[in-house]
C-alpha cells in the first residue's frame, strides 16, 4: 500500500468528511486509489474537475468501501455537503447490507432534496427494519414530491405504529389531498400517537400548506356584526352596578 493509499484510508476511517475537505485543498489532477477492490479509475480525481466535484466524487467512491463505518461516514458527509452530484451514489447505497449505512444514505438524500431519489427511497418503505421504514417516510416528506404519495398511502397500515406515524406525518408535509381518505381512516388507529399525527396531517392539508389545497370555509361566528363600529362596551344601561346602593340613593 502506497503512502497516498495509507493516508486516504486513514482519513476515511477517521471521518469521510475529512477526505472531502482534503481533496478540495489538493490539486484536481491528483489520482489515488484505495485498497478495497475498487479500480483506480473509479476513485481518481481527474484533471478538469473542480476541487468541490473531486471531493464529492471521492466521497461517493467511499460509499463502496469494504468497511461499513467508512461507508456510514461517507454518506453522512455527503448529506452535510448537500451536492446533488452524490444522489446516484447515495441511491445505490440504499441497497447496502448494513442498516446504518442505509439510514445515513436516507438522511443524506432527504437533506439534498433531489426528487430523482423518490422511487429509490420509496422501496425502503418495505425494508425489514422498522427504523429504516420510518426514516424512509420522513425522507419522502422532506422531499415533498407528489410522486411519493401513493407509496406512502400504501404504508399507512404498516404493522409498526411508529412507522405509521412517520408515514402520516410525511403525507401531511407533502399536502396532497389524495391522502385525506387514508388519513381519515387513521383517526381510528389503535395507537394514540398515530391518531394525533393523522389530525395534524389533515389540518396541514386543509390549511393549504401542501401542493394541493382544500377549500374549507370557516363560518363567521358573528353573521350579523354590530352596526356600530365602536359599540358601548358596557351593556348595562344603569351606570350604578350595585342595585342596593341605587335604592339607598332613591330613599335619600
Amino acid at each position: 500500500m502506497t503512502p497516498h493509499e495509507v493516508f486516504v484510508r486513514t482519513l476515511l476511517k477517521t471521518s469521510a468528511l475529512f477526505i472531502g475537505v482534503t481533496v478540495v485543498m489538493l490539486h484536481p489532477s491528483l489520482e489515488w486509489s484505495r485498497a478495497s477492490g475498487l479500480s483506480p479509475s473509479s476513485t481518481q480525481v481527474r484533471a478538469g474537475q473542480s476541487p468541490a466535484e473531486g471531493a464529492v466524487d471521492a466521497l461517493v467512491g467511499a460509499l463502496k468501501d469494504s468497511d461499513a463505518g467508512v461507508r456510514r461516514q461517507a454518506a453522512a458527509a455527503l448529506g452535510q455537503i448537500g451536492n446533488a452530484r452524490a444522489v446516484t451514489g447515495l441511491m445505490e447505497a440504499l441497497k447496502d447490507s448494513d442498516p446504518d449505512v442505509r439510514m445515513h444514505a436516507l438522511s443524506a438524500l432527504g437533506e439534498i432534496g433531489d426528487p430523482r431519489a423518490v422511487s429509490a427511497i420509496a422501496t425502503l418503505l418495505k425494508d425489514s427494519a422498522p427504523s429504516i421504514r420510518s426514516r424512509a417516510a420522513s425522507a419522502l416528506g422532506e422531499l415533498g414530491d407528489a410522486g411519493a404519495v401513493d407509496p406512502l398511502i400504501a404504508a399507512v397500515r404498516d404493522a409498526n405504529a411508529d412507522v405509521r406515524r412517520h408515514v402520516i406525518s410525511a403525507l401531511g408535509e407533502i399536502g396532497d389531498a389524495r391522502a385525506l381518505q387514508p388519513l381519515t381512516a387513521a383517526l381510528k388507529d389503535e395507537d394514540v400517537a398515530v391518531r394525533r399525527a393523522a389530525i395534524s396531517a389533515i389540518a396541514e392539508i386543509g390549511d393549504g400548506g401542501g401542493s394541493h389545497r382544500m377549500n374549507i370555509r370557516v363560518p363567521n361566528v358573528h353573521p350579523h356584526p354590530h352596526p356600530h363600529p365602536h359599540p358601548n362596551p358596557n351593556p348595562n344601561p344603569n351606570p350604578n352596578p350595585n342595585p342596593r346602593l341605587g335604592e339607598f340613593v332613591q330613599e335619600q
